[in-house]
């Protein structure tokens, strides 16, 4: 007796199209062990709405900072079962951290650019500025000489 499949598939352009990622990637994650395709009787991949979502929860991590060597230790470690939660908590914890240092640089950043052109408006709207001197302004922010 055949299995009647009720969730749809999607053939890798399609899928690759709903996740915004290009068919190579797909066959890249897949070969590298991030993605699992089923093989349709004929041999052609497809995926399903599971693996839509497996893809975007990867792409949440990836888009953290976390690289392909973690992403291959998470999955491999996910694929062992429960007794790897502290290995995958630890490396989660690990990608926080750094995700933060960044975000913080990046936040730095911002409050830079932010400074100038808050100074060019009200250069150009004719307000005094009153413009500390370029050393004091880069001690201010934190920039180390």
């Amino acid at each position: 007796m055949a299995t009647i499949q009720t969730e749809p598939t999607y053939e890798i352009g399609e899928f690759a199209k709903i996740v915004g990622l290009s068919a190579p990637t797909i066959r890249y994650y897949e070969n590298q062990g991030l993605l699992k395709a089923r093989r349709s009787e004929n041999g052609r991949r497809y995926f399903t709405h599971t693996d839509i979502k497996w893809v975007q929860f990867l792409l949440h991590l990836k888009g953290t900072g976390m690289s392909i060597h973690d992403l291959k230790k998470y999955v491999a470690w996910r694929s062992e079962g429960d007794s790897t939660i502290p290995d995958r908590l630890a490396l989660l914890k690990r990608t926080k951290e750094d995700f933060m240092d960044e975000y913080r640089q990046v936040q730095h950043h911002l409050q830079i650019l932010n400074d100038k052109i808050n100074w060019y408006e009200a250069k150009e709207n004719g307000e005094d500025t009153d413009q500390e001197p370029f050393a004091d302004y880069l001690k201010r922010i934190g920039h180390q000489e």
